[in-house]
C-alpha cells in the first residue's frame, strides 16, 4: 500500500448541482461549503459542469494558485478542454472548478465505446442527461487521473474524491479501472429506482426484497442509468446514503450496504434573543392574516385569533411527497371539528408548483377590494381625527354623532357593498392548465372541501413558489413558513426532508413520517418527538387508512391547543435548531473521509482508530417557566402541556435532564449536550468509563 499524508488531505467535492441550481442537492453543497472551508481552507475544491447562464453570476474566475493543479489544467486545455475556476461566490468562497461539456462533444463516441469496454455500462444516443453526465465523468476522470500522478511521494497529501449521486458517478468505476491513487466516496441521495418505483403506486417497502431490479430498471427505461449509480455504489471505497431509510432501500436496490449516513444539515443562524423568532412569527402571521381576509371576502365570517395556518409545500409529487394523504385528513379534520362545534378555524396551504394560465380573477379582486376598504377606512380615520382634535381644542361638548359625516357614510357603504358576492372564495389561486385532471383538486372535489362557510376547514391551493413580488402572497418562502403554526409532510418516499427540517430550524412545529429521513433521524435522536413539535406518522408499519386516522388525530390535537400551549411548542421546537446545525452534522462527512483514507492508506496512520462513540438521545424537555403562583417551586418542572394534572410528588427535579438544564450547577456534560457537541460529550464519556473500569 502506498504511503500518503492523510493528516492533509486535498478533498474534491463532485457533483452536479456545484454553482449550478437544478434541485435539492445545490442546497446541501452550498451550506455545507462554510464548515469544510473551515477544515480543509484551500485544500478544498468543488468541481462541477460549466453552464453559461449561471455561472457568470455564481464565481469570480481567477488562476490556479496550486501549481499542479494548473499545469494539469493547463494540459487539458491544450487539448481544447474549456474550464472556468475561481472562487464560489458563497459563504465560504471555497474554490471551484467547472469543466465545459460542450467542449470535448467531438468525443463522445470514443468515450461512450471505452465506459461499455471498461465497465459493461451502456448508454443510448438519445439520453441528453446521461450523455452530459458521460461527457462530465470522463473531465473529471482525466483531471484527477493526471493531477494524481503528480502527488506520488510518500509525504504528498492523499487526495480525497466525494461524489454525489449518479450524474457525478461516472467517474467512480474508471477511476478504480484505472487504478488513480485517489481515494473515493460516494453518496447517493435518493435511488432512481426507488424515485420511480414509488412515482407508480407500488407498495415499495414491503416488496423492497423482491424486486428484480434489473427487469424494473429496464421496464422505465433507466436501465443505463441504473448502471451507473450501481457501479459508483460498488467501485467506491465508501459508500454512503443520506438517511437510514435510503440506506435500507439502496441495500436492497443497489446490491450494497451503505457504510454509513452523512444527513443533511442547515446553516443555523441563532438570534441574539430567544424572543426573536416569536416576534418573527407574529409579524408574518399578521402578513398571512391581510391575504386570508382578501382570500375569503364575503365569507370572512371566522376569528383570526382562533385561526391557525398549516401548510404543506415542495414539489408537485401526489403520491410520494404525501399529498394524497393530507387532504384526506384535511376532509377528515373538518368532519372532526364540525361535530366538535369546535371555534378553531383551520387555513390549509398547498404551496406546490403546477402548470398555470394565470392569476385567479376571484384572488386578485378579493385582495383589491380589501385594500380599498383599508385605505378608505385610513382615510375616514384621519378625518374623524382632525374633527375631534378641533372641537376638544376649542372646548366645545365632543358628541359621537358628529364623528362620521355623511359623505363618509355614503362612501364606507360603497366599500362594503364591494366586499359581497355570491359565490365561494376559490381553493386555488391561479387557473390551472388542465384542472379537471389535476389530482389535487379532483381530491378536494370528492371531499367537498369548497370554502363553504360552515367548513372549519378551508384550503388554498397555491401552484407556485411563494416570493415577495407576488401581487397575492407577497411574502418570501422563510416569511411565509415563521407565520404558519404547523407543516404537514405525509411523505411516502422522502430520502431526507429539507422542509420539515427548514420548519424546526425556525421554530415552526412539523408532521412528518417515519418513511422520510428527517423523520427517522429525529425519532432516533429524541426520546418523545412530540414534546418537541415533531409529530411522526407511522407509515411503515400501519396501514393508509390507519396512518389516515393517525395524521387526522395528530392536527386535531393541535387545534385544541391554547395560543400558550403553541408558544411552548414553538419555544421547544426550536431549541432543537443545533441538532440539524451543519457544525454538527458534518462531523458524519468527517468520519466518512476518514474511513475512506484508513481503507486506501492503512500504513500512513500512526494512531489507533478512535473508541467507538457512546450514543445519547435528547431526554424530555424541560417545560415552560413556572407561573407566578408556583414561581418559588424552582427545583420542580410546571409543564402547561404535559404535566398539568400530575400530582406534585411526581413533579421530575430538573437534574434529572441535562440537556435542557439552566442552571448555575450545570455539570461539563450538561453543557456540553445542551450546545450539541455530541463528539465531545461522547469522548467525555468513554473516559469516564475507562477511569471507572480501568480493566
Amino acid at each position: 500500500m502506498p504511503e500518503r499524508d492523510v493528516y492533509n488531505p486535498l478533498l474534491f467535492e463532485i457533483a452536479w448541482e456545484v454553482a449550478n441550481k437544478v434541485g435539492g442537492i445545490y442546497t446541501v453543497i452550498k451550506t455545507k461549503v462554510p464548515v469544510t472551508v473551515h477544515e480543509f481552507g484551500d485544500r478544498y475544491c468543488l468541481i462541477g459542469p460549466l453552464s453559461y447562464k449561471t455561472a457568470p453570476m455564481e464565481v469570480e474566475a481567477l488562476e490556479p494558485p496550486n501549481g499542479k493543479i494548473r499545469e494539469t489544467l493547463e494540459a487539458m486545455a491544450a487539448h481544447n478542454v474549456k474550464y472556468l475556476f475561481g472562487r464560489w461566490l458563497v459563504e465560504g468562497s471555497p474554490y471551484v472548478l467547472l469543466f465545459d461539456t460542450g467542449s470535448v462533444q467531438h468525443k463522445m463516441d470514443e468515450w461512450k465505446g471505452d465506459l461499455w469496454r471498461s465497465a459493461g455500462i451502456p448508454s443510448p444516443p438519445n439520453d441528453t442527461e446521461t450523455n452530459e453526465a458521460i461527457l462530465f465523468g470522463y473531465l473529471v476522470t482525466w483531471f484527477l487521473g493526471e493531477l494524481a500522478a503528480k502527488y506520488n511521494q510518500p509525504s504528498d497529501p492523499a487526495i480525497i474524491a466525494h461524489f454525489h449521486e449518479w450524474l457525478a458517478g461516472v467517474s467512480i468505476p474508471l477511476l478504480k479501472k484505472r487504478r488513480v491513487d485517489v481515494t473515493t466516496i460516494f453518496t447517493t441521495h435518493a435511488t432512481l429506482l426507488g424515485r420511480y418505483l414509488c412515482a407508480g403506486s407500488v407498495d415499495f417497502y414491503n416488496n423492497l426484497r423482491g424486486f428484480d431490479v434489473d427487469q424494473e430498471a429496464g421496464k422505465r427505461g433507466i436501465y443505463h442509468r441504473y448502471c451507473i449509480e450501481r457501479a459508483a455504489a460498488h467501485c467506491s471505497d465508501v459508500f454512503t446514503t443520506v438517511s437510514h431509510i435510503t440506506a435500507y432501500e439502496s441495500e436492497h436496490l443497489l446490491k450494497r450496504k451503505p457504510d454509513g449516513v452523512l444527513p443533511n444539515g442547515l446553516n443555523v443562524v441563532k438570534f441574539q434573543a430567544v424572543h426573536e423568532f416569536q416576534n418573527k412569527h407574529a409579524l408574518n402571521k399578521e402578513k398571512i392574516n391581510d391575504f386570508v381576509r382578501g382570500h375569503f371576502y364575503g365569507h370572512y365570517d371566522f376569528d383570526l385569533e382562533n385561526t391557525v395556518y398549516f401548510f404543506t409545500a415542495g414539489r408537485y409529487e401526489y403520491r410520494n411527497k404525501g399529498v394524497d394523504m393530507f387532504a384526506e385528513s384535511l376532509g377528515r379534520l373538518n368532519d372532526r371539528l364540525k361535530a366538535a362545534k369546535s371555534n378553531t378555524t383551520v387555513v390549509a396551504f398547498m404551496v406546490m408548483p403546477a402548470e398555470t394560465h394565470s392569476f385567479n380573477v376571484e384572488a386578485l379582486k378579493g385582495q383589491a377590494v380589501t385594500k380599498q376598504l383599508r385605505e378608505t377606512v385610513n382615510e375616514i380615520q384621519g378625518r374623524i381625527g382632525r374633527r375631534i382634535f378641533e372641537k376638544a381644542l376649542r372646548g366645545e361638548e365632543l358628541s359621537a354623532e358628529d364623528y362620521l359625516s355623511e359623505e363618509d357614510r355614503v362612501l364606507l357603504k360603497r366599500r362594503v357593498f364591494a366586499l359581497k358576492r355570491t359565490s365561494l372564495p376559490p381553493i386555488v389561486s391561479h387557473n390551472i392548465v388542465d384542472d379537471g385532471n389535476d389530482p389535487v383538486i379532483n381530491q378536494l372535489r370528492r371531499l367537498q372541501l369548497y370554502n363553504k362557510p360552515e367548513d372549519r376547514v378551508k384550503i388554498i391551493f397555491h401552484p407556485e413558489f411563494l416570493n415577495a413580488n407576488n401581487p397575492l402572497l407577497g411574502l418570501d418562502y422563510e416569511d411565509f413558513v415563521r407565520g404558519c403554526h404547523l407543516g404537514v409532510f405525509p411523505s411516502y418516499y422522502e430520502p431526507w426532508g429539507y422542509t420539515p427540517a427548514e420548519c424546526t430550524v425556525m421554530g415552526v412545529p412539523s408532521i412528518t413520517t417515519n418513511l422520510s429521513g428527517f423523520g427517522c433521524f429525529m425519532d432516533e435522536n429524541i426520546e418523545n418527538c412530540e414534546d418537541y413539535g415533531i409529530y411522526i406518522v407511522d407509515r411503515r408499519m400501519k396501514s393508509v387508512e390507519e396512518s389516515i386516522q393517525q395524521l387526522c388525530e395528530q392536527m386535531f390535537r393541535f387545534c385544541q391547543k391554547t395560543r400558550r400551549q403553541r408558544i411552548n411548542q414553538r419555544n421547544r421546537t426550536e431549541r432543537l435548531s443545533d441538532l440539524l446545525d451543519w457544525k454538527r452534522m458534518g462531523l458524519e462527512y468527517i468520519k466518512a473521509r476518514q474511513l475512506a483514507l484508513r481503507r486506501a492508506y492503512p500504513d500512513s496512520f500512526v494512531d489507533e482508530e478512535e473508541d467507538e462513540e457512546v450514543f445519547r438521545k435528547i431526554p424530555k424537555p424541560l417545560s415552560a417557566p413556572a407561573s407566578p403562583r408556583v414561581r418559588n417551586l424552582d427545583s420542580f418542572n410546571v409543564d402547561e402541556d404535559a404535566e398539568e394534572d400530575i400530582p406534585s410528588y411526581q413533579l421530575r427535579s430538573k437534574k434529572e435532564y441535562p440537556a435542557m438544564s439552566h442552571q448555575n450547577d450545570k455539570t461539563r456534560e450538561d453543557e456540553l449536550l445542551r450546545e450539541g457537541d455530541i463528539k465531545t460529550l461522547n469522548k467525555l464519556s468513554i473516559g469516564d468509563k475507562k477511569q471507572k473500569n480501568p480493566y
